[in-house]
């Protein structure tokens, strides 16, 4: 199997590697599926990540909604890789050779997020049935304003899936639920943009081109600094601050951004506290905390 046979019959994938007869090596990058590289007939390679059989079958449209994203951020320009495979037990993409991060590709990954967000969406949420990570992602397109659409989709389901595992307490729930009634005081309110969704640092991969390439995404219409919030982190993106000043320079931000980056951080840590349980409670706590002296 080459590349132009697997473009032209994608649905031959699975079967062919039931029967051994691409070589695979497995790699990292799949945190609810396994990842492999795939290496075909005429020598080149791909990137694919599928569904372990040991858990039986994935959820309605899991591939689908990342095959959806990736082809949505690439068609306002921005390096993500080529879906090649969407089926729905895997996903095959281009193969991208990773690199190191560097300043001048710092600089370009800020332009090109500023662009992506630029180009915009007709709704939050997305025309797709969308997950972050493991979890579901309520995707229901809405038209509102986005302090509302935040609190309601974004903050307050997983804070109640947190809350239903144990991995908060009564002290973090008092104080997410504070900020989820009085959001629309935090200002900064936008019109929605193309997001990637999922933006923490370890979905940027810095390849060996010198372009970073957004990678894994839950991609939907959303608030651009919630991208850019996710970015810091986990022990942040390298050269954060090159990122966001590159970003400024074509889309500046709006007033106050900094005093937000809390906020927009609580979603993604209140799913990993839903899907990965209390070690990430004091995450949310000190992040809900600096929200509401924010104010």
């Amino acid at each position: 199997m080459d590349q132009a046979y697997l473009r032209a019959h994608p649905e031959h994938l699975p079967t062919f590697l039931t029967h051994q007869r691409i070589r695979e090596t497995p790699v990292g990058g799949g945190s609810v599926s396994s990842a492999s590289r795939l290496t075909l007939d005429d020598g080149t390679s791909i990137f694919a990540k599928i569904w372990p059989s040991t858990s039986g079958e994935p959820p309605t449209g899991f591939f689908t909604a990342e095959a959806s994203g990736l082809a949505w951020l690439r068609a306002a320009g921005v390096p993500a890789p080529e879906v090649i495979v969407a089926l729905p037990t895997m996903i095959a993409t281009e193969w991208i050779e990773p690199g190191e991060p560097t300043r001048a590709a710092a600089e370009q990954l800020g332009r090109d997020l500023a662009e992506l967000h630029r180009s915009g969406a007709d709704t939050f949420g997305a025309p797709w049935i969308g997950y972050i990570g493991p979890l579901p992602l309520d995707n229901t397109p809405a038209t509102g304003p986005w302090s509302t659409w935040f609190a309601e989709r974004r903050l307050l389901p997983y804070l109640r899936a947190s809350a239903d595992r144990g991995a908060l307490t009564s002290t973090e729930i008092t104080l997410v639920e504070q900020i989820i009634n009085t959001l629309p005081a935090y200002g900064g309110d936008e019109a929605p943009s193309r997001t990637h969704g999922d933006l923490w640092p370890g979905n940027v991969l810095w390849a060996a081109d010198g372009r970073a390439r957004l990678v894994d995404p839950a991609a939907q219409g959303g608030h651009r600094e919630t991208d850019l919030a996710q970015l810091a982190l986990f022990g942040g993106a390298p050269y954060l601050s090159t990122i966001l000043t590159a970003y400024g320079e074509v889309f500046p931000l709006a007033d106050g951004w900094r005093a937000r980056v809390p906020l927009h951080q609580l979603h993604l840590l209140l799913v990993h506290t839903a899907a990965f349980g209390g070690s990430y409670r004091a995450d949310v706590h000190a992040a809900a905390l600096s929200t509401l002296r924010g104010v």
